[in-house]
């Protein structure tokens, strides 16, 4: 616990958000995909000329397509609903009461101040109500969420949201520690801090169940 409280910090000018559904307009998902490419290259090639780039040279020109479609299709798809992961879940047949550990989830996401991204490692937990999940849905849960413009608070309470949901448990917990460029590469240009939050609900309240969590994601 130690080790991760000391490298708590703040993630830049007005990190804070209250809200833990991400923000999104009324019709976001009036348009499909590929008109969102097409309309996001346009922009973003109106970007680009202003910034004083000669789109004509041939490592441009393509530009404009190829980020439309990286954030369309990669690392903004998480802002569609439709892009959820199904979950398959299965009786806890082996009876197992305790709680599973699933740590060192690889984190990309985006902060969504900057669009600069955020970099770390998610390590989450459960006790199960009756019903267990396969692993990989557990990641595809977390990158499902990551997958947005976010602010680290929110992008942790989502997770645990979207694994109580999906288990049928309150007894969740998890942890996300992860380095942001917004701080790393502008502003103050700290590339050694990283920020770390925490959910923990249901039996993860508790003290010495926290405290077990904790030790296991340190644990080497």
């Amino acid at each position: 616990m130690k080790i991760y409280a000391e490298k708590i910090d703040k993630c830049g000018e007005d990190h804070f958000s209250a809200n833990i559904d991400t923000p999104l307009r009324p019709g976001a998902f009036l348009m499909d995909d590929e008109e969102k490419i097409e309309a996001i290259a346009k922009n973003f090639k109106n970007i680009m000329e202003i910034l004083g780039l000669d789109l004509t040279d041939d490592s441009l020109k393509n530009t404009p397509h190829r980020v439309a479609k990286m954030y369309v299709k990669e690392v903004f798809k998480g802002l569609n609903p439709a892009n959820k992961p199904s979950i398959s879940m299965f009786n806890n047949n082996y009876q197992y009461r305790q709680m599973l550990v699933e740590k060192n989830i690889t984190l990309y996401s985006y902060c969504e101040h900057h669009f600069v991204p955020i970099i770390g490692k998610v390590h989450v937990a459960y006790i199960s109500s009756g019903e267990v999940i396969g692993l990989s849905k557990i990641n595809r849960l977390v990158q499902y969420y990551a997958n947005r413009p976010q602010v680290q608070e929110r992008l942790t309470q989502q997770i645990a949201n979207g694994l109580k949901e999906a288990l049928n448990t309150p007894h969740v917990a998890v942890m996300v520690d992860a380095e942001h460029l917004c701080v790393a590469s502008r502003g103050i240009k700290d590339t050694a801090s990283s920020t770390v939050t925490f959910h923990f609900s249901g039996d993860f309240q508790e003290k010495d169940v926290r405290a077990e969590f904790l030790a296991t994601v340190n644990a080497k």
